[in-house]
């Protein structure tokens, strides 16, 4: 079958013109561009509606498509669902020629100083930005067998964040719309400032303004020693939360619940977001990730019943696949199954996201393992909550599900794929009534050169920090701007371990205040 065509009359003119404003050497090149950039647009075009006249710019099959001529045919054929056969093949090509063209010289009638390279590199940058996302940790994965139900609290939460120097108490009303966008904290402080005890009072006026409706975690990565677990069993009990020090005592989520395990389709792409995640963490190179994701597939396929594998189970395919050799992805598979920081013997119908956790992720896990155990466990709350209806707004109060609190967050800021999960999960899940609380000792871990995270934190608390002399950087954190730096530099000269200055809106700014703690609640 032969693709030799001819554009419309209309066309001619147009293909010469933007071959000459884009500064092309060929005027093949121009319909090219316009016939993947058309596709590209998802619009489905109609043999009898859409084919226009043949009076144009005459193609011959060999100067058109050139050595890639099966991949245009592949996405004529992806496109619309039709086999390489199909007589009409070379119809759609002309008619997304054409079309492509119309739309492309429109784009540059609208924009007078557009110019060709801008073009060119908008959607250069566009098809990167795709290819990158399509093997990124951070998206969504749909889940239609999800049977997790999570209540929620429907009033305000206003929480005792500290008092004036006159004694008052300073409120914030956490879910109180017409002053806050969203319900995400940046606290950022110096050991021995007292932003745990803060944290912790933030944690525990939650739960009890929402009479336990809105649930929590708390992420430790620097791991509870024994003397600080015997300090916060009041918090424990206060709050009826049960404390996990992994991997001593497994973690109640089998970290590939989030899938959904009927549907080929979706079950696929939990598989690959699953293995992208280990890949990650465990540094596996590309033949290793591969083998991971044939012994997932076939781990999952052995299942019945809607069983969720084991991380043993899929090693024993790992073994068969690699026949025994040793090799990184063997070392991970082996001190994973060991170790075992998650407890399988859970109902995929239940969840501990309607019960309180203080996780403490010990030090002494090897890092590819506890790295490898937050971030699934962060993926299954997103993505958990992201397969929920959004928490309703009524009397513009945004009700609350839960709080996902996580300590030393510069943990989580190091590596650009946690940076990814990290701010999706920020955008996307306030709309469902979770709050997210990032506790850390500097600023510097929040404004990453990729990434503001304190920018997407509606609330700020900066407590003593050690560069004290970064303005810019303070300012960033709160949100402020050039006319605060006096005022926020004599703030920080005063600060001591106990205040904060904050940019919640119901307290004057950059005003320093004794903070709440937990153990004088």
């Amino acid at each position: 079958m032969q693709i030799n065509i001819r554009t419309s009359e209309f066309n001619k003119q147009v293909v010469q013109e933007l071959t000459r404003r884009m500064k092309l050497n060929h005027e093949n090149v121009i319909s090219r561009i316009a016939l993947t950039y058309s596709i590209n647009s998802q619009i489905k075009l109609d043999l009898v509606k859409d084919l226009k006249d043949s009076k144009g710019k005459e193609y011959k099959e060999d100067i058109l498509l050139g050595k890639y001529r099966d991949f245009y045919v592949a996405l004529i054929c992806q496109h619309y669902q039709i086999p390489k056969t199909d007589k009409d093949i070379p119809k759609y090509i002309k008619m997304h020629v054409d079309h492509g063209l119309e739309i492309i010289n429109k784009l540059f009638d609208n924009n007078k100083n557009y110019t060709g390279l801008d073009f060119l590199i908008d959607n250069v940058d566009r098809g990167i930005s795709a290819i990158e996302e399509a093997d990124t940790i951070s998206g969504m994965i749909k889940n239609s067998r999800q049977d997790i139900s999570k209540g929620s609290h429907n009033g305000e939460i206003v929480i005792n964040v500290g008092e004036t120097k006159s004694g008052e108490q300073i409120l914030l009303r956490l879910n109180n719309t017409t002053i806050h966008n969203n319900q995400h904290i940046a606290v950022a402080g110096n050991s021995g400032t007292g932003k745990t005890q803060f944290a912790l009072s933030i944690l525990k006026q939650i739960s009890g303004e929402s009479k336990g409706a809105v649930n929590f975690i708390y992420l430790d990565f620097k791991g509870l020693k024994k003397e600080d677990e015997t300090k916060l069993k009041s918090f424990f009990s206060s709050t009826n939360a049960k404390f996990v020090n992994a991997p001593d005592v497994p973690f109640p989520l089998h970290p590939m619940s989030f899938i959904d395990n009927v549907n080929a389709k979706t079950r696929a792409m939990g598989i690959n977001k699953f293995v992208e995640i280990i890949t990650k963490y465990a540094s596996l190179g590309k033949v290793q990730e591969q083998t991971l994701k044939d012994a997932t597939r076939q781990a999952f396929d052995e299942m019945k019943s809607g069983n969720y594998p084991t991380f043993e189970d899929i090693y024993n395919h790992v073994q068969n696949i690699e026949g025994g050799k040793r090799s990184r992805l063997h070392e991970y598979m082996t001190t994973m199954t060991e170790l075992q920081p998650f407890s399988y013997e859970v109902d995929p119908k239940e969840t501990f996201l309607n019960k309180n956790y203080y996780l403490s992720l010990s030090g002494d896990m090897p890092d590819s393992i506890r790295l490898t155990s937050t971030f699934l466990l962060i993926n299954y709350i997103y993505n958990v909550f992201m397969n929920m209806n959004n928490a309703p707004v009524e009397n513009e109060v945004q009700s609350m599900r839960y709080v996902l609190l996580i300590d030393e967050a510069h943990t989580v800021f190091k590596e650009k794929k946690s940076q990814e999960i990290l701010e999706r999960m920020l955008r996307e899940i306030r709309s469902k009534g979770v709050s997210v609380i990032l506790v850390s000792q500097g600023i510097a871990e929040f404004n990453q050169p990729s990434f503001d995270f304190s920018s997407m934190c509606e609330t700020a608390f900066l407590l003593e920090i050690k560069d004290k002399t970064n303005i810019k950087s303070m300012l960033k954190f709160l949100g402020l701007g050039d006319k605060d730096i006096k005022p926020l530099a004599r703030s920080m000269e005063q600060i001591e371990p106990g205040l904060a200055i904050t940019n919640m809106k119901e307290f004057k700014k950059l005003d320093s205040f004794p903070i709440s703690q937990f153990y004088k609640l």
